[in-house]
């Protein structure tokens, strides 16, 4: 049996955004409770959809080009 497994992720793990943002996980989950950064649970899992990430980061540049 194949099973496909999409090279371009749909949703990160906590972990994947520190690194994608070099912040510390206190500071992500910051980002996702005060709903800056959206994410969903699947099961204990925490996942934030790959859109979201690039949508708070225009965010960021839009603020800091102003």
């Amino acid at each position: 049996m194949l099973t496909v497994v999409p090279s371009d992720p749909q949703a990160l793990t906590v972990p994947e955004v520190m690194t994608a943002l070099k912040l510390s996980r206190s500071k992500v989950y910051d980002l996702i409770r005060s709903k800056q950064l959206p994410s969903y649970t699947s099961g204990r899992a925490r996942r934030i959809p790959v859109d979201a990430l690039r949508h708070y980061m225009q965010d960021r540049l839009e603020e800091n080009a102003a």
